[in-house]
């Protein structure tokens, strides 16, 4: 029985998909599985053939592959290794090459035979690839093929470097491209320009050969991709979708990456739920917007051929459900984001006392506050709360080099103007100058560049907040350590992060926090610093008595909004108010025009605000609630 409501569960699902509760679980499977063929292999006196992946998504699984051998004795002298791809061009000892990415990650730590190692390689005159290509193959089938392959996913659907067009029968070979595979690999080059444009990968019909292929994939942000890979139909324009023809795959998940699988996503389109308070709204609004209707018009009939009947039975009638979810939509919005003052705060997102509240923001980069909140945090200055806001790192990696000369050339012009010295100053920034023009993509600054664009963006983080009525006493800089390593890639999270962020919570205590709930970021800044507030709070409240009476409540907005169904406070914008949102963004000027590292929306950072608070507006409106200009969402966490 058990069987048959699984099979039931997941009919929409064209291939074998297992779900893990976090990528790290999930990988640490993988590597138990890898580790099984290996040591069934060595038992056998034969070579193990692994096909191997790079990017973010395998790392634990070699971190776990290291540990098994420095401390269960896995020996990898019978492994022969095959990666997928590699760019082209690229020199090995790159920083970005595959090469350097597998070294680092597990060749380095292991005892694989280096002539074990095969990697396309990216130094290769062109007309010397077709044959490299060929033996490349040759190399793989004399060794009988691949015992497992394993496999990430882009967002374009490509597997391996195969993007949409690739046929399912391709072999290994050159390729170009896609814009958004360049766009998503631009930070760790230093900016898309300096991405290759083309990359030798191994073909969809190489990799179909392999005995066994897993595909994993970690996050929301895969989620769109895996649900057309695995519930969609075959197409070339997602080449992952020819993995539903291999008797031989399964996708390992984690609850993130699966969450828009129609089992997760609409559960009721595939079997019978437990009809809590946050399903059902989820249903009830899903049900209005696929059916372009106001929530009060949804019908018996409605429910009932779309798979919620059941809804309809063990909690009708149907307009009762209706009334019920529309009440608490309406409830959800406030003018008040601080709480009413000697109000009943019984139907409302926040508590009405203390009427003053202590306030901290806190954005991790120096404009998410006003991009992802700015009308809220206006609105609480101008409600006479105690607002302070903490910029939590720097953001000095995203300014641009002729913006940090233009800078230090006012400050020579200034100091000239006014008859100071300036001798030094003129060093500092010949030095700079002579560094910036000899510069390879995403070289490390120097202590005095980083410095400069530091100081550019905290002058606009000081402008925006006293445009949103702050102090400057009320404004916080933390310089959090992790992130002012000035390259893209960030130290580890440590206690001094943590105690930062406890000191200045101590010295608030503040009754209302808000933090970037945007996990879109593709810096990854956001999740770490908002998990560096949930560990000093997590102190805090096993001491501070304030602590336990503290709200968090998160935004979005520079990346990402939260659905509809999620939302719990939703405070809306007038035009003149929006108006005023926009000119807070305005002051942050090195971001605006064309940001150093925009992610794949070309839009400017006040156009991604104004436009997705407009679209939280509309999806109230077309759920039959008041129509206003423009909202800012919020969630609040549950500590």
């Amino acid at each position: 029985m058990a069987r048959l409501n699984l099979l039931e569960e997941t009919r929409f699902e064209k291939l074998p998909v297992s779900v893990f509760d976090n990528p790290k679980s999930a990988s640490i499977s993988v590597a138990q599985r890898i580790a099984k063929i290996i040591r069934e292999k060595q038992a056998l006196q034969q070579n193990a053939v692994l096909g191997l992946a790079t990017g973010a998504t395998p790392i634990a699984v070699y971190a776990e592959l290291v540990r098994l051998h420095q401390e269960e004795d896995l020996s990898f002298k019978n492994v022969i290794t095959f990666n997928l791809d590699e760019y082209y061009p690229m020199q090995p000892n790159a920083a970005q090459s595959y090469v350097t990415f597998m070294n680092e990650n597990l060749f380095d730590h292991i005892d694989i035979p280096k002539e074990n190692i095969n990697i396309p390689d990216g130094t290769l005159a062109l007309e010397e690839i077709p044959a490299f290509c060929l033996n490349y193959e040759h190399k793989i089938g004399d060794l009988g093929g691949l015992d497992m392959q394993i496999l990430g996913i882009g967002r374009t659907g490509h597997i391996g470097f195969n993007e949409p067009g690739s046929a399912p029968n391709s072999g290994t070979r050159l390729v170009t491209l896609d814009d958004l595979t360049r766009r998503d690999a631009a930070r760790d080059f230093g900016g898309k320009s300096f991405v290759p444009t083309k990359a030798i990968t191994m073909g969809i019909g190489t990799i179909f050969k392999a005995r066994e292929i897993i595909l994993m994939a970690w996050n929301q942000k895969k989620a769109s991709i895996i649900k057309k890979a695995v519930e969609g139909e075959i197409s070339s324009e997602v080449p992952a979708t020819y993995l539903q023809l291999s008797q031989h795959v399964e996708f390992i998940l984690d609850k993130d990456a699966a969450s828009l699988l129609t089992r997760f996503d609409t559960p009721w389109l595939v079997k019978d739920c437990v009809w809590d308070e946050k399903l059902t709204r989820k249903a009830v609004i899903w049900l209005a917007n696929t059916l372009s209707k106001p929530i009060l018009k949804l019908t018996e009939d409605d429910f009932n051929n779309h798979g919620m009947a059941q809804l309809a039975i063990e909690k009708g009638p149907v307009y009762n459900i209706n009334i019920h979810i529309f009440n608490k939509l309406q409830h959800t919005i406030t003018g008040w984001p601080g709480g009413k003052p000697n109000a009943d705060d019984s139907q409302r997102p926040e508590r009405a006392e203390p009427a003053k509240k202590r306030v901290v923001i806190f954005s991790p980069h120096p404009d998410d506050d006003v991009i992802s909140m700015g009308g809220t945090f206006i609105r609480l200055v101008d409600q006479h709360h105690d607002v302070h806001v903490a910029y939590q790192t720097s953001g000095n990696t995203a300014v641009w080099d002729d913006d940090a000369l233009r800078f230090v050339e006012f400050s020579i012009d200034f100091a000239e103007k006014m008859g100071l010295g300036q001798q030094e100053l003129k060093g500092i920034y010949q030095n700079m100058r002579t560094f910036i023009e000899q510069k390879i993509p995403n070289q490390v600054d120097t202590p005095e560049i980083q410095s400069v664009k530091g100081l550019i963006r905290k002058g606009e983080a000081i402008a925006g907040a006293r445009y949103c009525g702050l102090e400057d006493d009320h404004i916080h800089f933390m310089a959090l350590p992790f992130y002012e390593t000035g390259k893209n890639q960030k130290n580890p999270v440590s206690h001094l992060d943590i105690d930062l962020t406890i000191e200045l919570l101590q010295k608030i205590k503040p009754e209302q926090i808000f933090a970037a709930g945007d996990f879109e970021d593709p810096h990854g800044t956001h999740i770490v610093c908002f998990n560096i507030i949930l560990e000093a709070m997590k102190v805090l409240r096993e001491t501070e008595a304030w602590a336990q009476d503290c709200w968090l409540w998160m935004y979005r907005g520079a990346w990402h909004e939260f659905d509809t169904h999620e939302i719990e406070m939703a405070v809306p914008l007038s035009p003149q108010e929006l108006l005023k949102k926009k000119y807070a963004i305005f002051k942050h000027q090195s971001q605006k025009d064309r940001a150093v590292f925009p992610g794949d929306d070309s839009r400017e950072f006040w156009e991604r605000a104004e436009d997705r608070n407009k679209e939280t507006a509309k999806a109230y409106d077309d759920l039959g609630l008041a129509e206003y200009e423009a909202m800012e969402a919020f969630v609040r966490w549950k500590f």
